[in-house]
């Protein structure tokens, strides 16, 4: 910032809010306002008040009138006036006539676990710091004026490019920059496919539902509380039962890794489902939620990739990168994308503008990239630690749903549950 404007705001002082209502002329209120203002708490010991030609254009009086109620109140004891420092609210332990509050006793923080087990939380100590601020940066100079202004509810172009070629490399999806609207995470694009809470609309798609049987808690809350029905879909070692769809016109799956067993859907199923959705004029929702972390094989691509205009295909950074980044997308069929628009509004009133630009150049520059065959690394090296610990001190406990993903699966021996939670906890 340039040093002359700095030097110019501290010469005019901080703006003040006064009223001057109440008997006794405008000196008397503007006298009576600033002692209040004081008396309150509301302008701090050593504020520099603005000088009196400020203050009166401000305030729309005469600078007599602000001379004279500031010389009373240094009169007073309130202000105090020195050559070259202006002035200012003057130093006290606390307002006059002004009852200290006993400071309140912040209560005991409770003690943390031992051990965070929660499962699919990122290593928040990882986030790339040095390489997002650089991104940002970037992003804050290079930025359009535009940018400043109401934001497309599709999302920056910039970021819906820079998807487009990602998501095609690493995850096998085919699209275009204007079949991309960008959303705050996954819950957001649940409430614009599906309706807000209380059923009340807004929703692209119309239940009933199907889901899959022990999947994630949220996905059902949400549905829920969009008046929508939902149907479970059984599982077995190979993913959702894709036989056991019905008259259902969608299916919300997990496909590259189902949440909580920990498998893939099986390829054969993979096909199955997009011919349902063929069949049954439907649609597939993908939920990407962990996609790129994959550690004992090759990838599995998403299954958008098979039939781009029956699959809803939704990501986000939640994972990959930090659930704080609250940056998501939906690859939408075409014939969605203007409804999806629709349901979000004419402005961008979810997802900063700045970080989209931000993880716009945090992808083209390949840190996005680089970050996540690092956290790919780094949590294959936390899952084998946890494999070994169990191996060694309760080899009775099978291990599964380890080839991917943030979390484990830890099947206990028949009978065991209740003493095991117990230990737990």
């Amino acid at each position: 910032m340039d040093g002359s404007w700095v030097n110019y705001a501290e010469r005019i002082g901080a703006d003040l809010h006064l009223e001057l209502s109440g008997p006794g002329g405008r000196r008397a209120a503007l006298i009576r306002s600033l002692r209040e203002a004081v008396r309150g708490g509301r302008l701090a010991p050593g504020t520099r008040l603005p000088p009196y030609r400020s203050l009166a254009a401000d305030l729309g009086v005469a600078r007599n009138t602000v001379a004279d109620a500031y010389a009373e109140l240094v009169a007073e004891g309130w202000l105090t006036a020195r050559q070259g420092s202006g002035t200012r609210v003057a130093e006290r332990a606390e307002p006059l006539r002004h009852t200290a509050r006993v400071p309140r006793k912040a209560p005991p923080r409770a003690r943390g676990p031992r051990h965070d087990l929660r499962q699919g939380t990122p290593d928040a100590s990882s986030f790339p710091r040095a390489a997002w601020l650089a991104s940002y940066r970037r992003a804050l100079q290079q930025a359009p004026n535009e940018v400043f202004g109401p934001g497309d509810p599709a999302g920056r172009v910039e970021l819906r490019e820079a998807l487009t070629e990602y998501l095609a490399r690493a995850r096998g999806v085919r699209t275009e920059p204007d079949r991309i609207v960008i959303c705050s995470g996954f819950a957001h694009a649940l409430r614009l496919l599906f309706g807000q809470a209380g059923g009340g609309g807004g929703g692209v798609l119309r239940g009933p539902l199907a889901v899959e049987a022990y999947g994630l808690g949220f996905h059902r809350e949400l549905l829920a509380a969009a008046g929508v029905r939902t149907v479970p879909l059984p599982l077995d070692e190979h993913g959702a039962r894709i036989e056991r769809l019905g008259r259902e016109r969608a299916v919300l799956l997990t496909p590259a890794h189902q949440f909580p067993t920990g498998g893939p859907l099986d390829p054969a199923r993979r096909a199955a489902v997009v011919d349902w959705a063929r069949a049954r004029g439907g649609v597939i929702v993908e939920d990407d939620y962990d996609g790129e972390f994959r550690y004992d094989r090759k990838p599995v691509g998403a299954v958008q990739g098979l039939d781009p205009e029956r699959v809803i295909f939704v990501g986000s950074v939640s994972k990959s990168l930090s659930p704080a980044v609250r940056l998501g997308w939906m690859v939408l069929p075409e014939r969605y994308v203007d409804d999806v628009l629709a349901a979000k509004g004419e402005r961008e009133a979810w997802a900063s503008v700045l970080d989209q630009l931000s993880l716009a150049d945090f992808i083209s520059r390949g840190s996005y990239d680089r970050h996540v065959r690092r956290m790919r690394q780094r949590y294959r090296s936390r899952r084998d630690r946890l494999a070994a610990a169990l191996a060694a001190h309760a080899p009775h406990v099978e291990v599964t749903g380890v080839a991917a993903g943030l979390h484990a699966v830890l099947r206990l021996p028949p009978g065991t549950e209740r003493s095991t939670v117990k230990a737990a906890t």
